[in-house]
C-alpha cells in the first residue's frame, strides 16, 4: 500500500533540527490538563444529577440549562478567545483563563440555587473557552515537526476521553460520601498545577501584534449561538412556539450576518477561504459528531445505569470506563493510520465504526447491558479516532501564527457537538419519555405526583416511595425507549456523515488523481491556498 505522506515535499516544520526536547514534552503534560478538566468537570456532572437535583430540585429545563450552559458558552466565545490568543499570546491567556476556572469552580461548588449553578457555570464556560486555544497554540509552537505534532496532538485529544474516564471514578468517589458540590472542587489544585507548571516551562509563541480584535465579529458570534440554543431550549420545555421560531430565525440570521461580516472583515475571527473547501467542512463535521455522540451516550448511560439499574455513582462510573479507554485507544491510535491512509477515507471509517456501536448500543434491555457496553466500545473507538484526525488536518494547514484561530474553529465544533449531544439526544429522549409515561399513568394518581413522573426518569425517582410499582417500571421502560430513539438517531447521522466524507472523497482524487493526505490542501482551489498564505502573512 503507498503512504500517502511520501507523496508530499518535506517543509522546514519536518527537518530533523526542529525536533522537540524534554522540555516542549513536559510542556505537553502541562498544556493537557485544561484537556482533564474540562471532560472531567462535564462527566462528574452526569454523576450528580440525582443528588443535585434531590438537592437544588431544578426543574427539567434548569436541568438542561446546568448540563448544557458550559459546552453553549464555550461554543461561542471559543473564537473569540482563538483570536484573543494570537494577539495578546497564548501562554498569557492560558494563565488568566486558569485563575478564572479555579474561581468559578468554586462559585459552582457552594451554589444553593438552581439559577446560582447556571450562572456559575456560565462563567466557567467563559473561563474554559479560554484554555484549549491558547493549549493548541502554544502545543504547535512547540512540535514543528508532522510526525511529532500528531502524536502531541493525538495525546492532547487522548486527555479529553481520560478526564471522562477518571472523572466518573474520583467523581463518583466523592459524591458516595460528600455533597454534590465537591464534585467542581476538584478543579482547583489541578488549576493551581496548570499555573504553576505553565509560569515555569511553557514558552511564549510570537504575538501578532498589529492585528486588532474583531469586536463585531465576536458579538456576533456569540449571538448566533446563543439565540439557536435558547431556541432549542424553548422548543424542549413549551414546544415549538412563536419564541421558539423568533428566536430560532434570529439567530439564523445572525449567524448568516456573522459569515457575511468576516467576508470583509480585515482581520477575521475565521477565515473564510477555509469554509470554501469541501475537506475542513468534513473534518469540523466529523469533530461535531464525535463529541455529540459520546456525550449523548455517556448522558444517557450515567442515568441509566442509577435510576434504572439502581447502581451507586462510584459503580456507575466504573461501568463507563470502557467507553472512556475505547476512546482514548481510538486517539492514540490516529497518528499511526495517518502514516498509512489519507485523512477523509478514514474519517468515513471512524464515523461508520460509531455509528454501527450506536446501532448495538440500541439494542439493550432494562435487564441486559451487554449490547450497551458493547457497542459504546465501538462509539469510543470511531469518535476517539474521527475527532483526532480531523484536528490534525485542520491544525496541521494552519500557521503557527494563526494556530490559535485555528484550535478555536475546532474546539468550537466539539464543544458544541458535546452540549447539542446533551441537548438534542437528551431532549429527543425526554419527548420520548414524556409520550410513553402519558400513556400508562393511572388514574389513582394526584396531579401533583404525576408531573415530576412525566417529567422525567429522575423525577419518578424522587418520588419513588410515593409511587406504585408498576408505574416505576414503566418509567424505566420508557426511559429505555428514549434511549434507544436517540442512538438511533445519532447512528443515522453517523452513516449520513461517512457518506458524505466518501463522496468528498472521490472528487478530490478525480480532480487531483491522487488521495489527499490534508483534507484542506486536497480541497482546496489554488485560489483558495493563496488567500490562506496572503491572509495569514498579513
Amino acid at each position: 500500500m503507498t503512504t500517502e505522506g511520501r507523496e508530499r515535499p518535506t517543509t522546514a516544520r519536518d527537518q530533523p533540527g526542529n525536533a522537540a526536547g524534554w522540555r516542549e514534552w513536559v510542556g505537553l503534560a502541562v498544556v493537557s490538563l485544561p484537556a482533564l478538566v474540562v471532560t472531567m468537570d462535564v462527566s462528574i456532572l452526569f454523576l450528580a444529577v440525582p443528588s443535585l437535583t434531590a438537592s437544588l430540585t431544578p426543574t427539567a429545563s434548569q436541568l438542561l440549562w446546568i448540563s448544557d450552559i458550559y459546552g453553549f458558552v464555550i461554543a461561542g466565545s471559543l473564537l473569540t478567545m482563538g483570536a484573543v490568543s494570537d494577539r495578546v499570546g497564548p501562554r498569557r491567556l492560558l494563565m488568566v483563563g486558569a485563575a478564572a476556572f479555579a474561581a468559578a469552580s468554586l462559585l459552582a461548588a457552594f451554589a444553593s440555587t438552581p439559577e446560582q449553578l447556571i450562572a456559575a457555570r456560565a462563567i466557567l464556560g467563559l473561563a474554559g473557552a479560554t484554555l484549549a486555544p491558547s493549549s493548541m497554540a502554544i502545543l504547535r509552537s512547540m512540535f514543528r515537526e508532522e510526525r511529532q505534532r500528531r502524536q502531541a496532538i493525538g495525546v492532547w485529544m487522548s486527555c479529553f476521553a481520560a478526564g471522562a474516564a477518571v472523572g466518573p471514578l474520583v467523581g463518583g468517589a466523592l459524591l458516595e460520601h460528600f455533597w454534590w458540590g465537591s464534585a467542581f472542587l476538584l478543579n482547583v489544585p489541578v488549576m493551581v498545577v496548570l499555573l504553576v507548571g505553565g509560569a515555569a516551562v511553557l514558552p511564549a509563541p510570537r504575538v501578532r501584534r498589529r492585528s486588532r480584535l474583531d469586536l463585531r465579529g465576536a458579538v456576533l458570534s456569540l449571538v448566533a449561538v446563543l439565540l439557536v440554543t435558547y431556541a432549542l431550549k424553548t422548543v424542549v420545555s413549551e414546544g415549538l412556539g412563536l419564541v421558539a421560531v423568533v428566536s430560532l430565525a434570529a439567530g439564523a440570521a445572525v449567524g448568516g450576518a456573522f459569515m457575511r461580516q468576516q467576508k470583509t472583515a480585515s482581520h477575521p475571527l475565521v477565515d473564510p477561504s477555509l469554509l470554501r473547501t469541501p475537506g475542513f467542512a468534513v473534518c469540523l463535521v466529523a469533530i461535531v459528531l464525535s463529541a455529540f455522540v459520546v456525550a449523548g451516550l455517556l448522558f444517557y448511560m450515567a442515568q441509566l445505569l442509577q435510576l434504572v439499574a439502581q447502581r451507586g455513582p462510584l459503580e456507575a462510573g466504573m461501568w463507563t470506563l470502557p467507553v472512556m479507554v475505547a476512546t482514548i485507544t481510538g486517539s492514540m491510535s490516529a497518528p499511526a493510520l495517518l502514516e498509512r491512509l489519507a485523512a477523509l477515507p478514514l474519517v468515513a471509517g471512524a464515523l461508520g465504526l460509531a455509528g454501527i456501536g450506536l446501532t448495538m448500543a440500541a439494542m439493550l434491555s432494562a435487564d441486559d447491558h451487554t449490547w450497551l457496553i458493547a457497542g459504546s466500545i465501538l462509539v469510543g473507538l470511531g469518535a476517539g479516532a474521527a475527532g483526532t484526525i480531523a484536528t490534525d488536518s485542520i491544525i496541521g494547514a494552519a500557521p503557527i501564527e494563526r494556530a490559535g484561530a485555528a484550535s478555536a474553529v475546532t474546539e468550537t465544533g466539539s464543544e458544541l457537538g458535546g452540549a447539542l449531544g446533551v441537548a438534542l439526544l437528551g431532549s429527543l429522549g425526554s419527548a420520548v419519555y414524556r409520550d410513553r409515561m402519558s400513556d400508562v399513568l393511572h388514574a389513582s394518581l394526584s396531579a401533583s405526583s404525576t408531573a415530576p413522573v412525566i417529567d422525567s426518569r429522575a423525577g419518578a425517582a424522587g418520588i419513588a416511595e410515593s409511587v406504585p410499582e408498576d408505574v416505576l417500571r414503566a418509567a424505566d421502560a420508557a426511559f429505555i425507549d428514549a434511549l434507544q430513539a436517540s442512538a438511533l438517531s445519532a447512528s443515522a447521522l453517523c452513516a449520513v456523515a461517512a457518506t458524505v466524507a466518501v463522496v468528498v472523497t472521490r472528487r478530490a482524487r478525480n480532480r487531483s488523481g491522487v488521495r489527499p493526505t490534508s483534507m484542506l490542501h486536497a480541497s482546496s482551489s489554488p485560489r483558495d491556498k493563496t488567500e490562506l498564505d496572503q491572509r495569514s502573512q498579513s
